[in-house]
């Protein structure tokens, strides 16, 4: 559920970091979490929230287990509607056992800066104006951050 492989990026750092029996999939791949201590879900927010997908595995597949969710965005740490849009994304884990979250930003593809940018709505318009500083990420530091938290979740009992 990528366009510009910037939750893939994160999801490998992550991958990296976890020691022992591990896999790594898309969410509709994945049959079931039976056999799993802790499952990362990661994926892109998308119009401002969750993606319908990740929404439906957290609240189907993940109900009840250990997860640790991340999000990659388009957006700047200091960015205002960009709390509100994490809440967003973090709701949908509370069927879970969300044991942490951790949110990274990507780039904004040109296609999404396009329509963004064609849009009447002049906000709409703003965030399609941001492409530029959202190029390079996730760079080599976010990626480092992404590792960090892992080995942070890996260590939670």
């Amino acid at each position: 559920m990528t366009v510009t492989g910037n939750t893939r990026k994160v999801a490998e750092a992550i991958f990296e970091e976890i020691k022992g029996a591990k896999d790594i999939k898309p969410m509709d791949e994945v049959t079931s979490l039976e056999t799993y201590d802790l499952v990362f879900v990661g994926f892109p927010v998308m119009r401002f929230g969750p993606p319908d997908a990740a929404k439906a595995f957290l609240e189907g597949k993940a109900k009840g287990k250990r997860v640790a969710v991340f999000v990659t965005h388009a957006m700047w740490a200091d960015l205002e509607p960009l709390k509100g849009i994490l809440e967003k994304c973090k709701d949908p884990a509370k069927c879970a056992d969300m044991v942490g979250f951790f949110d990274c930003q990507g780039e904004l593809s040109e296609a999404v800066a396009k329509s963004l940018l064609n849009n009447s709505n002049p906000e709409m318009q703003k965030f399609g104006m941001m492409r530029p500083k959202t190029m390079g990420h996730p760079d080599e530091r976010d990626l480092k951050a992404a590792k960090a938290w892992a080995r942070q979740m890996c260590a939670k009992k």
